[in-house]
């Protein structure tokens, strides 16, 4: 059995692991503990009372987080003619039609994020064995599969995070760094909430968020009391 180093040790201190704590109390607890040489990244994880087996209680979702999530991703375009010229104009990172198709069919993926417009998606289809088990298949629920690139653009690129929910019923995402200040992160965390809870399925009942945690990248997890998401 390994024991937890002294960094680990010192980091638990004054975290209650059972106790659920007020949302603006969790934060300043987690920012506190985040002492490594890098701008960690601040991660959210939330059990839902759902059974992600069943087709009608799939939880997926895009959210616009208010302050950004930190880090600006490589966004990928699949576009043609004028639509492409659009996305490059844009800020896209990487764009093309089936010369993108053959690079991501050869495993060349040098991107984050992958918008398409509609009119692309019988060839972007058949990526799917590739993109879906990253994450990155277009999907207009999400609102990657649109005409409106330099807004899907903007979007990816900065504060947008998406959400799918785990065969476990977790749903998590990174919502900012370290540096945020206390209030960014809060407003942050509270927008993805929100996001997740207006997902909830029509079939589901009783409680829809079960437990809900944050923590840095090298931080222990601090539970939150569920209600105080959804306060102020």
């Amino acid at each position: 059995m390994t024991h937890p180093g002294k960094r680990i040790r010192k980091a638990r201190e004054g975290v209650d692991h059972v106790k659920l704590y007020p949302l603006n109390e969790a934060v300043q607890l987690v920012k506190d503990r985040a002492k490594s040489k890098f701008d960690e990244t601040i991660e959210v994880a939330m059990n839902l009372g759902v059974d992600p087996k069943h087709s009608d209680q799939q939880v997926r979702g895009v959210v616009n987080l208010p302050n950004g999530s930190g880090r600006s991703a490589r966004v990928a375009v699949f576009a043609k003619g004028a639509k492409a010229d659009e996305a490059r104009a844009a800020g896209a990172d990487v764009v093309g039609a089936e010369d993108l198709v053959e690079k991501v069919t050869a495993g060349d993926i040098d991107f984050d994020r992958c918008i398409a417009t509609p009119d692309m998606m019988p060839l972007v289809g058949r990526l799917g064995k590739v993109l879906g088990p990253r994450g990155l298949m277009p999907n207009p629920k999400v609102g990657t599969v649109t005409n409106d690139l330099p807004a899907a653009i903007k979007a990816q690129k900065g504060g947008a995070v998406e959400f799918r929910v785990e065969k476990a019923g977790i749903v998590q995402a990174g919502v900012g760094k370290a540096s945020f200040s206390a209030d960014q992160l809060a407003q942050n965390i509270r927008a993805f909430a929100d996001a997740v809870a207006k997902s909830k399925p029509q079939g589901v009942k009783g409680s829809f968020i079960k437990r809900v945690a944050i923590s840095s990248t090298m931080g222990p997890g601090v539970r939150i009391e569920p209600s105080s998401l959804f306060g102020g």
